[in-house]
């Protein structure tokens, strides 16, 4: 007969080993995973810098409200734009220049010099008497400026010139003075029969284009002028002008053409060729720079597979 005290024992000797098989079997309950620690958040950006507006200085010149009717209708186009654009004779021009520096050093804002015939001789005496101030200049656009016109002083950011290199009125070729690393750009008319001296400044289309710079200059980044190669062109018969600021010089890629080139950047062919003085159907190689003319601001690399205007 069995004791029944040893039958209670080994009762409990065999629960205590089934609860020992049933937690080895089970899985391991996991550990309480620590608290995460937030990453620290990045500053807040610097609020954005509101550059000024440009503050624009236009010139007549001799007889300019008869002549130069097109600079008051210029100025207009840019006050309705939204900004300060006076219009004067260039017979005021040192006292103007003053006023341009006074107004400068008093509130700083960039400025934008254009002069048309003996008002374009004003804007290059202006940005001069502004170097020695060590003032820069942000735009200076000449209009067929008189052939006495000086040399583009290096404060200079930006230069145009729009020319009739045949004129007798004006015709003034300007040139920078040696060392000048701004961007330059010079077209000459002299081709086109419709353009005289006393009408060149009315054009619609270089005021369009004009007051599109204009608006332009506040929001272009910084761009170092180093890469800026000047252009020169002698503008085809019966083609609009198109203002460019520059040029930069690209490598030739595998399978580019002239035509390719230009389709891309948005230019005429004509322009691709006289840049680097070649024909229009030149073969060019992998690996060859090649200079493209560029606007005031850069392009929008989607709107660069569009069509280019061939006007």
């Amino acid at each position: 007969m069995i004791d029944p005290r040893r039958m209670v024992v080994l009762a409990a000797v065999a629960l205590l080993a089934l609860n020992a098989v049933a937690v080895a079997a089970s899985p391991a309950k996991p550990k309480p995973a620590a608290l995460a620690t937030a990453a620290p958040s990045p500053p807040p950006p610097p609020p954005a810098v509101e550059l000024p507006a440009p503050k624009v200085y236009l010139f007549r010149g001799a007889m300019g409200p008869i002549f130069s009717t097109g600079m008051d209708r210029l100025g207009e186009k840019l006050t309705k734009a939204g900004f300060s654009a006076d219009v004067y004779e260039f017979t005021l021009c040192r006292l103007v220049g003053n006023r341009v520096i006074s107004n400068y050093k008093e509130t700083p804002a960039p400025i934008v010099l254009i002069g048309h015939s003996m008002g374009g001789l004003c804007s290059i005496v202006i940005s001069e008497m502004a170097a020695k101030e060590n003032i820069p200049v942000s735009l200076v656009i000449t209009i067929d400026p008189a052939h006495a016109t000086g040399n583009v002083p290096l404060n200079v950011e930006r230069f145009i010139n729009i020319f009739m290199s045949d004129s007798v009125l004006g015709g003034g070729d300007v040139v920078a003075e040696p060392g000048y690393r701004g961007h330059y750009a010079s077209f000459d008319l002299k081709e086109n029969s419709r353009v005289t001296h006393i009408n060149i400044e009315k054009s619609d289309d270089i005021h369009r284009q004009i007051v599109d710079m204009v608006m332009q200059l506040p929001r272009i980044p910084p761009q170092t002028q180093v890469d800026a190669v000047p252009l020169r062109y002698l503008v085809p018969a019966n083609t609009l002008v198109e203002l460019w600021d520059s040029g930069v010089r690209l490598p030739v890629r595998s399978g580019d053409t002239m035509e390719s080139i230009a389709t891309t950047h948005r230019v005429p062919l004509w322009s691709i060729a006289q840049s680097n003085s070649l024909p229009e159907n030149a073969a060019l190689t992998p690996g060859q720079s090649i200079i493209v003319p560029r606007h005031l601001a850069p392009v929008d690399p989607t709107a660069a597979l569009a069509t280019p205007d061939r006007r």
